[in-house]
């Protein structure tokens, strides 16, 4: 993995090691991220760690429509980039807006590909990863031969399909056989209060947990295997309760950063 010139970089110490929880396979920790390796394509989710943005934001925030500095931002980005091994002007993403568009990305980035509003993106690129930020939504990344997708589900995604639509711009960009999928870190059951508004939306067994939560990766374990996908890993981590490791929208009432989940080709 080539190193980014001009790039601060910043890696675990012991103690900090020791403290990570430990992770269900076939998630590990990758420094101070978390990463798989599935067929056909690697996984990763960032924490808030190992960044250069401070207060709020601190460290690793990479969300530009934050109120963080932008060349904090821009240097995060870097040093992500950097881990990856892949220059940040390549990776896939767009401006999300908690819908259910999955761009299917045949073209690498360039003047010629704006961002646009897209949820998800669905790729059989080499060398280019698809990516979404969050910060409490589900980020549920999908793996097969031949392309990779990462997708955005918030509680409306979700309920507007966009599970089901990233499944089909995955086979749209060539991906072919079993889909594997993974779930990153989110706000979870245990923390996920919603009103009868949202509930109504979801039907799925488990969706409901204890008298007014919502349990987003029950839901998006249902439909994802309703589209075919067997092969489901969770790594189970609540962003709302684990202020050291993520960032959260609904615990820091609005004023924080954002992590990214993101797959590309290996091989």
């Amino acid at each position: 993995m080539a190193p980014v010139a001009d790039v601060p970089t910043s890696t675990p110490d012991a103690d900090s090691a020791q403290q990570d929880p430990a992770l269900p396979p076939p998630f590990r920790w990758e420094g101070w991220h978390i990463g798989a390796i599935l067929d056909g394509g690697r996984v990763l989710f960032t924490t808030r760690r190992g960044g250069v943005s401070e207060g709020e934001f601190a460290t690793l925030n990479l969300g530009r429509r934050t109120d963080d500095a932008f060349a904090k931002v821009r240097a995060n980005r870097a040093m992500l980039a950097a881990q990856v091994g892949i220059p940040w002007q390549d990776f896939l993403h767009g401006r999300q807006v908690h819908g259910n568009v999955v761009r299917r990305a045949v073209d690498a980035p360039s003047a010629r590909r704006p961002i646009q509003e897209e949820d998800g993106q669905a790729t059989g690129l080499r060398d280019a990863p698809a990516l979404v930020l969050t910060a409490d939504c589900l980020p549920v990344v999908l793996v097969a031969e031949g392309a990779v997708a990462a997708l955005h589900g918030g509680w409306r995604g979700l309920a507007a399909g966009i599970l089901e639509e990233g499944v089909r711009a995955l086979r749209d960009c060539g991906g072919t056989g079993p889909i594997v999928a993974a779930l990153g870190p989110s706000a979870r059951a245990c923390c996920y209060e919603v009103g009868e508004e949202v509930h109504a939306h979801f039907s799925e067994p488990g969706a409901r947990s204890g008298e007014r939560n919502l349990d987003l990766a029950a839901i998006a374990r249902a439909r994802l295997r309703g589209s075919g996908v067997e092969e489901i890993h969770d790594v189970g981590l609540c962003t709302t309760c684990t202020p050291e490791l993520f960032f959260s929208h609904r615990r820091d009432a609005g004023r924080t950063g954002r992590m990214a989940a993101l797959a590309w080709r290996a091989g």
